[in-house]
């Protein structure tokens, strides 16, 4: 996959993750940064990002309980550690940000 290619599938996958986090009901603020970041806020004052990294071809999240790289393979996003799915991870990184039970639908 070239780096164009890699963008565009990150870039939407950034767009699907904004719509799902904005949709999730939980008490924090969604900010999308540029070049590909978006930067989550909890009423906590603690913070998440997830961006894309172009170099490494992959989503990263940086999040209170640690760091996951994420790969496409097969139609998905997979971790690079764990095979976890990216939106199945976001959901419990929230969750455990937040004190709040988030699910995507």
């Amino acid at each position: 996959m070239d780096e164009r290619e890699f963008n565009a599938l990150a870039d939407a996958t950034l767009r699907r993750i904004e719509d799902a986090i904005e949709a999730c009901g939980a008490d924090l603020d969604l900010e999308v940064k540029p070049g590909g970041v978006l930067e989550v806020e909890f009423a906590n004052g603690s913070k998440l990002i997830i961006n894309r990294h172009t170099a490494a071809r992959e989503i990263w999240v940086a999040a209170r309980s640690g760091g996951y790289h994420f790969r496409p393979q097969d139609g998905s996003w997979v971790g690079t550690r764990d095979d976890e799915e990216l939106m199945a991870a976001l959901g419990r990184v929230l969750s455990e940000q937040s004190g709040e039970e988030v699910r995507f639908t």
